[in-house]
């Protein structure tokens, strides 16, 4: 639920946002509600970004991977019964990103899990979709 909040904006920065939510097709107030949701974030979780792509904006680190990826592998090794270490451990080896960026991936996964749970479910239900084309472009090109 949303409730009307009145903002008065410098000239040049309404200006600014004006001339963006044009760029992107979308209306001012939600482009204003997206930034501010985003600024907000990233002051709570300095080293945390976030990235335009196909399947629209998402969280990442700075310097490295998106934070869902980072969650997802957290996740993958924090169930699997034959990994060795702790999950944080395993993906700062993996992945060669220091143990505090996952650190702040995970922290960040815990403010806000249905935001990444969703991103790891839409990779999954991506990666399905991939593999159902790749067996049907295999069943047509073999009959």
């Amino acid at each position: 639920m949303s409730r009307p909040t009145s903002l008065r904006l410098p000239e040049a920065l309404r200006t600014r946002l004006d001339d963006e939510s044009r760029r992107i097709a979308s209306a001012p107030s939600s482009l204003a509600v997206v930034l501010i949701d985003e600024g907000l974030k990233m002051r709570r979780f300095p080293g945390i970004v976030f990235r335009d792509g196909p399947a629209g904006r998402r969280a990442g680190l700075a310097s490295g991977p998106d934070v869902w990826e980072i969650v997802r592998d957290l996740k993958r090794h924090g169930a699997d019964p034959d990994s060795t270490g702790d999950p944080v451990s395993v993906v700062a080896e993996e992945t060669g990103l220091a143990p505090e960026l996952i650190g702040l991936a995970a922290d960040y996964y815990a403010t806000f899990p249905d935001e990444i749970d969703d991103r790891i479910a839409a990779d999954a239900r991506a990666a399905e979709e991939m593999r159902a084309l790749a067996d049907r472009r295999e069943r047509m090109l073999s009959a």
